[in-house]
C-alpha cells in the first residue's frame, strides 16, 4: 500500500519539474530536488531565522518545514512543505501570509522576487 503523502509530494515535485522547465525558472527546479531528498535531510527553518533573513513584503519558499521558534515581525508571503502549528499561529497573528509550495508556484510561476531559505 503506498502512503498518501508520498504520492501528493510526487505529484507536487513533478508539477514543479514541469513549470521549472516550461518557465524556464530554475529556482521551481531547485525546490523540486531540495524536496526529493530524505526527510533527514530536508531543511528546517525556525522563524526567527525568517524573520532575520526576510524583507518586508518578500516572497520565501522554504523546501521543508517551517518550525516555531521565535517571532516574525514582517509581513511575508511565506511556502512550505509543511508546517508547525506553533509555526501557522505566530504566523498567522503577524499577518502573514502562509501557502503551501503549490500554491505558491501556482500564484507566482515565474518565481520572481521568491527567495528559497535554509
Amino acid at each position: 500500500m503506498k502512503n498518501a503523502k508520498n504520492e501528493q509530494l510526487t505529484t507536487v515535485v513533478s508539477g514543479l519539474k514541469k513549470l521549472a522547465i516550461e518557465r524556464q525558472r530554475p529556482l521551481w527546479k531547485r525546490v523540486a530536488e531540495d524536496l526529493e531528498k530524505p526527510t533527514r535531510q530536508r531543511r528546517e527553518v525556525n522563524l526567527w531565522k525568517l524573520d532575520q533573513a526576510a524583507v518586508d513584503g518578500e516572497l520565501l519558499v522554504v523546501p521543508g518545514k517551517v518550525l516555531g521558534d521565535g517571532l516574525v515581525t514582517k509581513k511575508v508571503v511565506v511556502g512550505a512543505h509543511a508546517f508547525s502549528s506553533e509555526a501557522v499561529r505566530k504566523l498567522k497573528a503577524s499577518g502573514c501570509t502562509i501557502l503551501s509550495i503549490e500554491e505558491l508556484a501556482k500564484k507566482y510561476p515565474d518565481g520572481k522576487n521568491v527567495r528559497i531559505i535554509g
